[in-house]
């Protein structure tokens, strides 16, 4: 049997995107930082997303039944700490520029790409909740460097130009 401890060292060696992930509704806007988030298929367009069921804003995602995926440049590290940290909901959305787009879900204005979505499924599986979400609006911006975490660190990607 695998141990848990074990899982999570092996899964630290694989190189991630970094997202911060919202909401908004009557609760107000709430946020965290995700590595698992992934794209399911493109017709129609739809993304995973896994969040932990202890986590504070947990409950507002499921009641909202929308939610915002910003992956975040290299210049976003404090904002990816920012929304990984214990600072309550309000107080994290002073940190970068936010707009909104279709659903109503905060965008970081500058993230290298954002996905407005409609949250269709959620499945519950151990610990945490899979959101299959609608793409029903993208932003993208000209950013082109990427921010990344591989082996519990950040790290810088940018793009080569090939001659």
């Amino acid at each position: 049997m695998i141990k848990a401890t074990e899982f999570k060292n092996a899964m630290a060696l694989l190189t991630t995107a970094v997202n911060v992930v919202t909401t908004h509704g009557e609760s107000g806007s709430h946020g965290f930082t995700a590595s698992a988030v992934c794209s399911v298929t493109d017709t129609p367009p739809t993304l995973l997303v896994c969040m932990n069921h202890s986590s504070r804003s947990h409950a507002h995602f499921v009641d909202n039944k929308t939610l915002s995926v910003n992956v975040l440049g290299a210049q976003h590290e404090h904002i990816s700490n920012t929304f990984a940290s214990r600072l309550p909901s309000d107080e994290r959305f002073l940190h970068g520029s936010w707009s909104k787009l279709k659903t109503g879900a905060p965008i970081l204005e500058d993230a290298l790409v954002s996905f407005d979505c409609e949250i269709e499924q959620i499945q519950q599986v151990g610990t945490h909740s899979i959101f299959m979400c609608r793409v029903v609006a993208i932003n993208q911006s000209h950013q082109e460097e990427s921010l990344v975490y591989f082996n519990r660190a950040y790290h810088q990607l940018r793009q080569v130009e090939t001659v």
